[in-house]
């Protein structure tokens, strides 16, 4: 497990829509991610349109980026956040693979950026450290690196890159 998260990309001006595809399964956790999140796209980027949507699970959040990225008006970016607590089962291990698949198939079949927190813990106090914590806190890190890949992808669409 990464201890510390790249540094914080530079505020931008960019204008445009993100989404954010959160699971109401386990809200405590995902309540704080979402709310991270979108404090710190607010503080990075704050020309963005926001839109949250909330689905019932982790296994639902795929088909809800799906959707967003086939929109006319695709996003900039896309955050996948939800909370996966592992029991005595494979379950869980099985949901998040699947999940990690199809939300790499998304971003890279529609070249929008799809940042994947749908964090796989083994314990509620795994949860808490990353979702509810400041110093891993992965809302915030998955707000960042969507800022990050905001400006990638328009340097690299833009031909001032590559």
């Amino acid at each position: 497990m990464a201890k510390s998260a790249p540094d914080s990309p530079s505020p931008t001006a960019q204008s445009g829509r993100v989404v954010i595809v959160a699971s109401r399964y386990n809200s405590e956790y995902t309540d704080a991610l979402v709310e991270s999140s979108s404090a710190t796209i607010s503080k990075l980027a704050p020309e963005l349109e926001l839109d949250i949507v909330r689905v019932p699970g982790a296994f639902e959040i795929p088909v809800v980026v799906e959707a967003a990225a086939c929109r006319e008006d695709q996003p900039l970016a896309i955050i996948a956040l939800g909370v996966i607590i592992r029991g005595s089962t494979a379950h869980a291990d099985l949901i998040a693979q699947s999940i990690t698949k199809t939300l790499h198939e998304t971003s890279v079949s529609h070249l929008i950026p799809v940042i994947h927190e749908v964090l796989l813990v083994d314990t509620a106090e795994q949860a808490e450290a990353r979702a509810l914590g400041d110093e891993l806190n992965r809302g915030r890190e998955a707000a960042e690196a969507a800022v990050a890949m905001i400006d990638v992808m328009e340097g690299i669409l833009s031909s001032e890159t590559l």
